[in-house]
């Protein structure tokens, strides 16, 4: 069973066909970057990010004969046969309970699960200013995705998927900002766009779900760096698998309308696909939620971890288990370019 491409995993497997946008090959390793055209000011209105198409909707009846024939054979059999949905993250599964029930005292209410599938995030602490909502547009259309604020050198890193920032072997997003801290509309700390997008070179060539990891360094805002503003998330490393881990990100597919940061947390293993070396993680959270930050070793009190994977994909036979990239050597050396730009 091969993994329910993203929306712009698969539509870069057409356009590609029409050739690759201009790009510029990092010194180190196979990274791949690009100068990002400035989101005008004016263009994220609230209404428009209203409107914003979370990443991973993908009607396969849309596409035509033609460009379903072109498709390698691993992408055609992940499309149904008749006009279904094809979701990344994926369709959503049930509903998460939320809160059982009042709890017994102060104590429990305060400190959230250790283990769910999805539920709203209300402990506070970091996470909720790192972690934020991403705006892009995409062959003309405007789609929303999650990411996270990383500690970098540069101080002004966004760490979130790679199908969140370009479209697999074809465009490049355009629009792009981040909005941490997002809340029901609020933009406490501003909206910062990107200046220059970077992802991993299997991935720009062939939408690889092993290296799903884009990273994007923004502007400043009226003078003030991204992490001095909000703070970040250290990134690790060839992380030890099946450690606990928390997930986070702003799913925007029913039941869930983007306008709150959710999470998951458990202890992930391995793909039993055997399609790639990504970890999957127990989670109902639903398209949107792409790029959203995976901390281990996470602290509730503080909102605090390290950022081991992002949100990339459901295989469409297990709507309930969300996949992420391992971190090791290629997307060390995506951070190590990105953090200097």
């Amino acid at each position: 069973m091969t993994p329910s491409l993203p929306l712009l995993a698969v539509t870069a497997l057409v356009t590609g066909l029409l050739g690759a946008p201009d790009r510029e090959v990092s010194p180190i390793g196979d990274v791949v970057e690009h100068v990002a055209g400035h989101a005008s000011g004016t263009y994220w209105t609230p209404q428009r990010m209203a409107r914003a198409v979370p990443i991973g909707l993908l009607n396969p009846s849309v596409l035509p004969p033609v460009a379903r024939a072109a498709l390698p054979p691993f992408a055609r059999a992940a499309l149904p046969p008749a006009a279904g949905l094809v979701v990344a993250p994926d369709q959503p599964a049930r509903r998460p309970s939320g809160t059982t029930g009042a709890s017994r005292t102060r104590q429990a209410a305060a400190m959230p699960p250790a283990t769910t599938s999805g539920m709203r995030w209300a402990a506070g602490g970091s996470v909720t200013r790192t972690t934020g909502r991403v705006f892009l547009t995409l062959n003309g259309v405007d789609f929303s995705c999650s990411a996270s604020a990383v500690r970098s050198a540069n101080r002004d890193l966004v760490v979130t998927a790679g199908h969140c920032v370009k479209d697999g072997a074809g465009d490049w997003a355009e629009n792009w900002t981040f909005v941490p801290g997002y809340d029901e509309g609020r933009q406490p700390y501003g909206a910062f766009p990107a200046r220059r997008m970077f992802v991993a070179g299997p991935w720009s060539r062939s939408g690889n779900d092993g290296y799903d990891v884009g990273m994007v360094a923004v502007d400043d805002l009226d003078g003030q760096h991204l992490t001095d503003l909000v703070g970040g998330q250290p990134i690790g490393f060839d992380p030890p698998r099946s450690r606990r881990t928390y997930g986070f990100g702003f799913p925007a597919d029913p039941p869930y309308d983007g306008e709150r940061l959710l999470y998951c947390a458990g202890v992930p293993h391995g793909d039993p696909q055997g399609q790639t070396r990504d970890q999957g993680l127990r989670c109902d959270l639903t398209a949107g939620a792409s790029g959203g930050p995976w901390l281990s070793g996470f602290d509730p009190a503080s909102g605090r971890g390290m950022l081991t994977s992002v949100s990339s994909f459901k295989y469409s036979n297990d709507h309930r288990t969300m996949y992420g990239p391992y971190f090791g050597a290629a997307v060390r050396d995506l951070f190590r370019t990105a953090e200097r730009a």
